[in-house]
């Protein structure tokens, strides 16, 4: 099983930018699709962006513009960077790879322990 470790959180203030990393245990990024997804306190876990294996990327309209999620294949690594951060992007953030359609419905067995963000007015 590929193990995930998200890292790259912290304390930000409006308008500042963080960029996050997941690191996997083996390079599959090659053939899998990935997913950036966050989980607000009291909310359920959203899908942020998304890369699929061909590199076509999707965004939730609430990042659009502001987010980028990228990999690096040599390092085994996907990356979420985050511009103009606002208090409502405030959750911790996860990463994911799978299938497409796994990817999409955020539908896993099993997470990594996530990266809290914040971000202050």
């Amino acid at each position: 099983q590929v193990q995930l470790v998200e890292s790259g959180g912290g304390l930000v203030q409006a308008g500042g930018s963080l960029r996050l990393s997941c690191v996997a245990s083996v390079n599959i990024f090659s053939i899998n699709a990935m997913g950036w997804y966050r989980q607000a306190p009291g909310k359920q876990r959203e899908l942020v962006a998304m890369m699929t294996s061909t590199g076509t990327t999707n965004y939730a309209d609430s990042v659009k513009g502001r987010f980028t999620i990228s990999r690096d294949n040599a390092k085994k690594t996907v990356y979420l960077q985050m511009n103009s951060l606002k208090p409502e992007d405030t959750a911790v953030y996860y990463c994911n790879v799978g299938r497409l359609r796994n990817v999409a419905a955020g539908d896993f067995a099993s997470w990594g322990q996530g990266t809290q963000v914040t971000v202050s007015l």
